[in-house]
């Protein structure tokens, strides 16, 4: 579970902060009410990363290898950055 603490609070108990990390925890820091960043563990993060890695590239897969320039399909922006 993600713990809420503001910005000026973060700043003052950052050590607290990453020692709570360490044990796991993950806090959401805001500022001015809104969400700005996260403090997580790295260990979280890796995975986050390979899972966003691994979805990126499975639509080039997908794809059939292009022989040369005139052959190869050009992406539309929605199929780039999948908002479609």
């Amino acid at each position: 579970m993600e713990k809420i603490v503001s910005a000026a609070d973060a700043n003052r108990r950052f050590s607290d902060l990453l020692r709570g990390v360490r044990k796991g925890r993950t806090y959401v820091v805001t500022s001015h009410g809104r969400p700005v960043a996260k403090l997580i563990p790295v260990e979280r993060d890796e995975r986050n990363a390979a899972a966003a890695r691994a979805a990126l590239l499975a639509p080039l897969k997908s794809q059939p290898a292009a022989k040369n320039d005139k052959v190869r399909k050009r992406w539309t922006r929605d199929e780039l950055y999948g908002d479609e």
